[in-house]
């Protein structure tokens, strides 16, 4: 026998490990520019809401200084007054907290909702599907702002019952959306092959097809807290938002009269806004982009 072939009996094997899916695509989502420029204004936007009780202790709805004061005029106000002399820094940072609640605590209702009735619908399929589509389609019928403001109106406009609002009339397109998804897998072979070992269907729902079906769901959430952002802003604006809290959509409307002689007041409030957003955006096309498997390959 030759010694390239006792070396090789001898020599241990050598195994070649794979890296999984999702450390390959967290790798090209952290390389990817748009990715990171969103997450660092989201970042520096939660930083501002997690620090405002403590930077900004007191309530920025109080009067603390002389109306009116611009950017930089007053070193005590370093983003100026409002008309009401209420300091426009602790407001900005205060109403990232308010917004962010609406948003996240919003998206994450509809995902709940939406997750629920589409893996239903998608999965069991027949008069199942017929009936929760028949429900999701009436609702998509009815304009998710007004029926906003009709939840809103009959109950006490507080931030809880708006974020619970914006919640309910989002999760149609959740719903569709994994719907889709669990049509498409439910006959896999990872499935049949569930279903051959005597799983029953909690168990497939949940631990088969669910996590398969996520990925499209992660990138539709960033849509998600962006328009329950601009839902509540607009609320806010319109004077139906939570009247004991301050929130970018009630100081620019506070400020509508004033574009011409302080257009600051507006400014600021609006361009946290475009920021807030524009940060999920980015995330959310780059999350595209990552779980994309033709760019991700």
């Amino acid at each position: 026998m030759s010694s390239e072939i006792l070396s090789s009996i001898a020599a241990p094997p050598v195994f070649t490990v794979r890296k999984s899916g999702l450390a390959r695509r967290l790798r090209w989502l952290a390389a990817n520019p748009g990715a990171a420029t969103g997450g660092l204004l989201l970042l520096l936007i939660l930083v501002a809401a997690i620090t405002a009780p403590w930077v900004f202790p007191n309530d920025p709805l109080d009067m603390v200084g002389p109306p009116i004061q611009w950017p930089g005029q007053d070193p005590d106000f370093w983003l100026g007054t409002d008309t009401m002399g209420r300091d426009i820094a602790a407001g900005l940072a205060h109403g990232a907290r308010v917004s962010l609640t609406v948003g996240v605590t919003a998206a994450l209702l509809s995902l709940a909702i939406g997750i629920a009735v589409g893996a239903s619908a998608g999965y069991f399929g027949g008069w199942v599907d017929a009936v929760l589509m028949r429900v999701t389609e009436l609702l998509q019928t009815i304009p998710a702002f007004l029926l906003v403001v009709v939840i809103v109106a009959i109950g006490k406009p507080s931030v809880s019952v708006i974020a619970l609002s914006i919640g309910v009339a989002s999760w149609p397109v959740v719903a569709r959306l994994v719907r889709a998804e669990f049509r498409t897998l439910r006959e896999s072979e990872f499935v049949l092959a569930a279903r051959s070992n005597g799983f029953g269907h909690a168990h497939i729902v949940l631990r088969e097809i669910l996590p398969n079906a996520l990925p499209p769901v992660i990138v539709t959430t960033s849509v998600l807290v962006a328009n329950a952002i601009l839902m509540e802003s607009a609320l806010s604006f319109m004077h139906l938002g939570d009247p004991n809290v301050v929130s970018w959509g009630s100081m620019i409307g506070d400020a509508r009269e004033m574009l011409r002689t302080a257009w600051y007041l507006a400014a600021l409030p609006g361009l946290s806004i475009v920021l807030t957003v524009l940060s999920l955006n980015l995330l959310g096309d780059a999350l595209n982009d990552a779980f994309n498997p033709r760019l991700t390959a």
